[in-house]
């Protein structure tokens, strides 16, 4: 009965340590992974930059980022690895032209950081524009 005790005590030490266990490779953390423009008039074009840090333990490198439709744009992000601790920067930019109502636009990256998919959604409402009376 003694070593019954032991043995389930050693592995349920073993498994919470498991738990702790830090993943390795590059991790990408972003600041936020979501920016909302509000409101914005048909035609309008708007931007944001999304800052991220590398939080694993090897160097992170973006392979490529997706979007959605022709409307959204990825503008710029860094080509060389990121060392780990340091930031980079996303940019992505939106054409509101032929748009109304709210629009949901995600962005993948693809990246050799472990975990989940990496994504950021930008959100805008886009008014109708008003045309002058003839």
């Amino acid at each position: 009965m003694k070593w019954t005790v032991g043995l389930l005590c050693l592995i349920s030490g073993c498994l919470l340590a498991q738990g702790q266990v830090t993943p390795k490779g590059a991790m990408i953390s972003w600041e936020t992974a979501r920016h909302d423009f509000g409101d914005i008039v048909q035609g309008e074009k708007v931007e944001h930059t999304f800052t991220f840090t590398n939080t694993g333990d090897q160097p992170l490198v973006i392979t490529n980022v997706e979007v959605t439709c022709g409307c959204t744009t990825p503008k710029g992000w860094p080509r060389d690895p990121i060392m780990p601790g340091h930031n980079g920067e996303l940019t992505v930019a939106f054409d509101s032209t032929g748009k109304i109502g709210r629009q949901n636009k995600v962005v993948t990256i693809t990246s050799n950081a472990t975990g989940t998919i990496n994504q950021v959604l930008i959100i805008i409402n886009v008014l109708e524009k008003n045309l002058p009376d003839n």
